[in-house]
């Protein structure tokens, strides 16, 4: 009866492979959508790991690597880029409600590292121009 852990309903090889990659594409993104629930055990999932990235040896590398399974994820973590994250001393990510899934109605949550919150740090800056009206051709011309 005293289980901690959210099961998400599902066994616990896919909810570990499934928080894997959803830490994954955190790390990579620096913010990714999901449904609220995913997002509250994904906090208690990758904070940890953020925690143990903050000393940077051969053994904590193994460590996160061992939870993300990933490279590239664990050779970003380990990088300059995180130097602001490393300092705080908790609270590395931020979860905000957005809204309703159309299908099923299920919460929708915006997560993102916080000190990434920074339009810079972004892959996918769109660029948002202003549409004038097109010049009309009269026919009397």
């Amino acid at each position: 009866m005293n289980n901690k852990k959210k099961s998400l309903n599902r066994k616990k090889g896919h909810r570990a492979s499934m928080l894997s990659n959803m830490a994954t594409s955190l790390i990579k993104e620096k913010r990714i959508f999901t449904t609220l629930s995913k997002a509250k055990v994904l906090r208690k999932y990758i904070e940890p790991i953020i925690t143990k990235s903050k000393i940077d040896t051969f053994n904590s590398r193994r460590n996160v690597f061992s939870y993300l399974r990933n490279k590239t994820a664990v050779s970003e973590l380990f990088k300059d880029k995180f130097e602001n994250i490393r300092k705080r001393t908790g609270g590395y990510i931020r979860i905000l409600k957005v809204g309703f899934r159309y299908g099923d109605q299920a919460p929708l949550a915006f997560v993102e590292l916080v000190d990434f919150n920074n339009k810079k740090f972004y892959k996918n800056n769109i660029k948002h121009t202003r549409r004038s009206k097109k010049k009309k051709i009269s026919i009397n011309e």
